[in-house]
């Protein structure tokens, strides 16, 4: 990618060092057990391995320490869809249709908390660029669970968005959607995450493959990705970080999957793009994945993707009109846009000095985001939930830190 012609330098050590420091306090302060914490800038590259994998008196945590991954894995998914549209065996504008006829003819509700036959048709069919710009008509409903109609028909029919693991195969998973309306006409507003679900079957079914064979072969072999998978099998199990939440009445931190008896440990009945349930990685096979991103689709001399589509990828998608009529968190679109996978900056937001930042981060506690004109890759690898402000305090305060380490 390009850097404007700025000659670039490296990181501040000294810089790096108060990073560590204040990263360390959320670990002896008990908020988290450990992270992974990883900034990079040309070959410069600062790892630091904090605290342990549990809570419980026990192993260090490790820079090969494993992590859930949850919805950091969209960008994964949106660089196999993308690699399929190169191949010409998807079309970016070309409906989803033949690869999931439970999508074709769909119904729109007339309101979004309406009642479930109160519908009009869809306008058009539904295509990849919906999907990857996930304005494909249904995703989060940003109320109270159980509000409308459509929220209790998602979690009834078992797809809808959340912090649990889907648990229907794919072809099930695709019948169960395509008993529902759409909340809005393809196209016309942006709702979050379920279209990278959808994207993953989409994947599969379009390559002949399993979508984890795809992968793999396509995607992790090629970039050295040697501990990404959906599984983690047995002889990696010590490696796996214990994950948590926070009981909302006190506060303290309660393990919901443990490296005994984790879910990550036995292959998912669904192999999610989105990240219910999903892939788990290490720091530097995300590295490498953000190395990639950041060299225009190439590493290692191995092209994976255009130079276009890796900044069609990193490029926002959503027009001024969409977001308006697109509710999310708080203050979400002030700054922001959503390229293929993941947000990008579209003006100076208090963390980076300039648009064109890309990244995301995962509902089980991890985040990343690449700067291409700087050359830039961060990762803080958690295992705590995304429950409350104080999650993004700890990523606005890591996020700022990585810039802060820039020597110009």
């Amino acid at each position: 990618m390009s850097n404007h012609g700025k000659a670039l330098r490296g990181l501040s050590q000294t810089r790096l060092a108060n990073l560590t420091s204040a990263l360390r306090g959320h670990v002896e302060r008990g908020e988290l057990p450990g992270l992974v914490a990883l900034v990079a800038r040309g070959d410069t590259v600062h790892v630091d391995a904090l605290g342990t994998k549990d809570l419980a008196p026990g192993p260090p945590m490790r820079r090969d320490s494993l992590f859930r991954l949850a919805s950091m894995a969209k960008p994964i998914t949106a660089v196999a869809t993308l690699m399929l549209v190169e191949e010409g065996k998807l079309s970016l504008d070309g409906a989803v249709d033949p690869w999931l006829p439970e999508l074709a003819n769909r119904r729109v509700l007339r309101r979004p908390d309406g009642p479930l036959d109160d519908t009009v048709p869809a306008k058009r069919a539904i295509t990849v660029r919906d999907l990857l710009t996930l304005r494909w008509g249904l995703g989060a409903v940003m109320a109270p669970p159980g509000t409308h109609p459509i929220q209790r028909a998602m979690s009834e029919a078992r797809v809808a968005p959340g912090f649990h693991a889907l648990t229907d195969p794919p072809d099930e998973f695709m019948r169960r959607l395509g008993t529902l309306p759409l909340l809005h006409q393809p196209g016309e507003r942006w709702a979050y995450h379920t279209g990278y679900e959808v994207l993953g079957v989409l994947v599969a079914r379009a390559s002949g493959m399993r979508f984890d064979d795809f992968l793999r072969e396509r995607l992790f072999v090629p970039l050295g990705m040697k501990d990404t998978a959906f599984v983690v099998p047995e002889e990696k199990l010590d490696r796996l970080t214990t994950a948590y939440a926070r009981d909302p009445a006190t506060g303290r931190l309660e393990a919901w999957d443990t490296p005994a008896n984790s879910y990550w440990s036995r292959p998912p009945a669904f192999l999610s793009g989105g990240g219910q349930g999903g892939l788990v990685s290490t720091a530097d096979d995300l590295l490498a994945f953000c190395r990639m991103l950041l060299g225009g689709g190439q590493a290692g001399g191995t092209r994976l993707l255009s130079h276009a589509s890796i900044q069609a990828m990193l490029t926002d998608q959503i027009p001024e009109e969409k977001k308006a009529a697109s509710p999310f968190f708080p203050g979400f679109w002030d700054a922001s846009g959503w390229g293929f996978g993941g947000s990008v900056t579209t003006k100076p937001d208090g963390v980076s000095p300039t648009a064109g930042r890309y990244g995301w981060a995962g509902g089980y506690g991890p985040m990343f985001f690449i700067d291409p004109q700087q050359d830039l890759t961060a990762l803080l690898l958690i295992q705590r939930r995304m429950q409350g402000p104080d999650d993004e305090a700890l990523a606005m305060e890591f996020s700022k830190g990585a810039y802060g380490a820039l020597e110009d």
